[in-house]
């Protein structure tokens, strides 16, 4: 294995930090990225430290340490050994460099043209639509269903989530229909909109 590569463990969501102490204990090479965020309890606002990337672990580890590595409580499994499998030591240093001196980086969900969302805040909180354009913020089109009508919104993209993949120009489903009549039997072809 290159000593370079950093291998990635797919842990348990919020055990991130009990994997690092285990890896910790075992005298394993590990990385956890963390960041800084605000989180609003009942009576007050705290400063935590949650993982930049939720659900994993990056540990470099010789062959002979896998079983020990993957045993650990919390450890769902290693990706493969392959290099797309892996983070290279230039990327994570990048990270880490970043993290340490300041600068702003969070967590962000692929958002991607086409993907139909909910809105979380705001005065269209709890609208659904689909995303047609990225500039400084996401461009999002919602329906109001009861004159068939649609208007754009733009919102920032820590105020959607994402309900599922759809994309904007998908061609309508088209249904085979079997027509019985008196003198002849034959297939209707009809063009239906997509379900929802």
């Amino acid at each position: 294995m290159d000593r370079g590569l950093w291998q990635v463990l797919h842990v348990i969501s919020n055990h991130e930090k009990k994997v690092a102490q285990h890896l910790m204990v075992r005298s394993v090479e590990h990385f956890l990225p963390l960041y800084s965020d605000r989180a609003k309890w009942s009576d007050r606002t705290v400063s935590v430290q949650r993982p930049l990337f939720s659900g994993y672990v990056f540990a470099r580890f010789s062959p002979d340490c896998r079983i020990a590595v993957i045993s650990i409580p919390g450890v769902l499994r290693l990706l493969g050994n392959e290099e797309h499998n892996m983070v290279s030591h230039e990327e994570m240093d990048k990270i880490r460099i970043g993290l340490e001196s300041g600068l702003l980086i969070r967590p962000h969900s692929c958002v991607e043209v086409g993907t139909k969302v909910r809105v979380r805040e705001g005065l269209f909180a709890g609208v659904e639509g689909v995303v047609t354009e990225f500039r400084r913020e996401c461009r999002v089109i919602i329906t109001l269903a009861a004159v068939r009508q649609c208007f754009s919104l733009e919102v920032d993209l820590d105020g959607i989530e994402v309900l599922d993949k759809l994309t904007v120009n998908k061609r309508p489903k088209t249904t085979l229909v079997y027509d019985k009549t008196e003198n002849d039997s034959y297939l209707n072809q009809l063009s239906l909109p997509l379900s929802q």
